[in-house]
């Protein structure tokens, strides 16, 4: 591979290093990731990375924030501005990207998501949220406790290696080897939408009683 000298932007911007990041590590995994690989895929110098992004923490914002830029596009459409179906889209959209991108998304877990695309989506939910007059107490805890969901369920669906419902001993753990019948579809849509459905209830049932 030919590779261009020192300063030099070959064409370079902030949107395409950041997809070529992210095609890195489709393949090749986060702990392969580096500057100089980037550099090397692209055929330039590190510097005319750096010329545009400064260091790898900037370079692993710049991926998060792109992925996340998928989510909002992929919700765009949507004509319903209800609270719920804000959430439930937003929610699908997480998780297509999570199965698109099971190597990037730990990203979005491990660092603080504070980019634009992040915040206009959590402003977008909490917005409709206070128009359909929910305590406001409830609406500061919701992103929270969406989110905390979402990653924990879907990292542990598409990682690397992802679990799967043991078998449980009958005389040693008998209610929970009574309901193992009912986790066999591990990592569905079934099984993602029935959690979501518990999740957005608990936030209802909690607004319900702040009014009463």
């Amino acid at each position: 591979m030919v590779r261009r000298t020192r300063g030099t932007s070959a064409g370079l911007d902030r949107e395409r290093i950041a997809a070529a990041a992210i095609a890195l590590v489709d393949r090749d995994g986060l702990e392969r990731f580096g500057v100089r690989r980037l550099a090397q895929e692209l055929g330039v110098d590190p510097m005319s990375v750096h010329h545009h992004i400064k260091g790898k923490a900037a370079l692993l914002d710049a991926m998060s924030e792109a992925v996340l830029a998928e989510v909002a596009v992929a919700t765009d459409d949507d004509a319903s501005h209800g609270w719920e179906e804000i959430a439930l889209r937003t929610a699908h959209g997480y998780r297509d990207m999570a199965y698109r991108h099971p190597r990037v998304f730990p990203l979005l877990v491990a660092r603080a998501q504070t980019s634009p695309v992040a915040i206009s989506a959590l402003e977008e939910l909490v917005t409709a949220m206070r128009e359909a007059d929910l305590p406001d107490q409830v609406v500061a805890d919701a992103p929270m406790v969406l989110f905390s969901f979402l990653n924990g369920h879907l990292l542990a669906r598409t990682s690397d290696e992802p679990g799967a419902v043991p078998a449980f001993e009958a005389a040693t753990y008998p209610a929970m080897a009574a309901l193992t019948p009912l986790m066999t579809d591990f990592g569905s849509q079934a099984e993602f939408d029935r959690m979501l459905d518990t999740v957005l209830g608990g936030i209802k049932d909690r607004a319900a009683r702040y009014q009463a």
